[in-house]
């Protein structure tokens, strides 16, 4: 049995292909001792594929490549044609009907989808992280966050987090209740990177109401008292006075409103 040598030729890391190749050797009972596989990434001029030619020329290797620029694949192609060559284009074609079939031109640009890789782990980094720090649980999360809302009960802290984690933005909530002490990190973060929620007195009332009925529990209950809120509401104030943040009225907003009014606040302030 001869042996296989396959050349790898990509104009990002390559990975692509060599999966690829790797996946077709492995339909067939051959050992790793009578394959080879080589791989030449970033591949940016005709001087790389030159290079190429020659070893897959002396090795009689077979070029596997995934070439996106226009011009590099043109002229490996050219150079596999005149030494009469054995290749695969693996991307070549695909790109070609998606062009016909999308009437779009693509991007011709290496690495794209490893840069849509790294921008899905940060936006479940930043679910995870939504997660792990909602409602004040760890005030460790507090110097880590991009983020910091602060709020009453029933002001949408929890789902607003969740949202600005899929922008990929590290977002941790603290409920504000007059019983309990905000962590003292609180007071000691950047105050341009937290956000106080604010609500009506009544818009909230009527929040808690159908909280309460969600519950199976009567209107009465303290949780909807019209002086519980306003006692919460003034310590909510003393708090937002003493850290000195920016402060966003949600009570007429829907989520994805006062999310993207978030950011454009967050964005604003660290352009200065």
């Amino acid at each position: 049995m001869s042996n296989i040598k396959i050349i790898i030729a990509s104009d990002s890391v390559g990975e692509t292909a060599e999966l690829v190749a790797k996946a077709c050797i492995s339909q067939f009972n051959v050992s790793d001792d009578t394959s080879n596989i080589l791989r030449y990434p970033y591949i940016e001029s005709e001087q790389n594929i030159d290079e190429v030619i020659a070893v897959a020329r002396e090795d009689k290797s077979i070029i596997v490549y995934t070439l996106v620029r226009p011009h590099i694949r043109k002229y490996m192609e050219e150079r596999i044609h005149r030494y009469q060559l054995k290749s695969v284009d693996i991307m070549g074609p695909m790109l070609n009907l998606l062009k016909e079939s999308l009437e779009l031109e693509p991007f011709n640009e290496p690495g794209i989808v490893h840069k849509l890789d790294e921008d899905y782990f940060k936006k479940i980094e930043a679910m995870e992280f939504a997660v792990k720090y909602d409602d004040g649980k760890d005030p460790k999360g507090l110097p880590k966050a991009d983020i910091v809302l602060i709020g009453v009960s029933r002001t949408s802290k929890t789902p607003i987090s969740q949202y600005l984690a899929h922008k990929r933005y590290k977002v941790m909530n603290v409920p504000i209740v007059p019983e309990v002490t905000p962590p003292e990190k609180l007071f000691e973060i950047d105050p341009k990177k937290c956000i106080a929620l604010k609500i009506s007195s009544k818009k909230l009332n009527a929040i808690r109401k159908v909280r309460l009925e969600q519950l199976g529990l009567s209107h009465s209950a303290r949780y909807a008292d019209d002086k519980r809120i306003e006692e919460e509401l003034q310590y909510f104030n003393q708090i937002v006075e003493r850290i000195g943040c920016p402060v966003l009225d949600v009570t007429d907003k829907a989520i994805e409103e006062t999310a993207n009014n978030i950011i454009q606040i967050i964005e604003h302030n660290h352009s200065f």
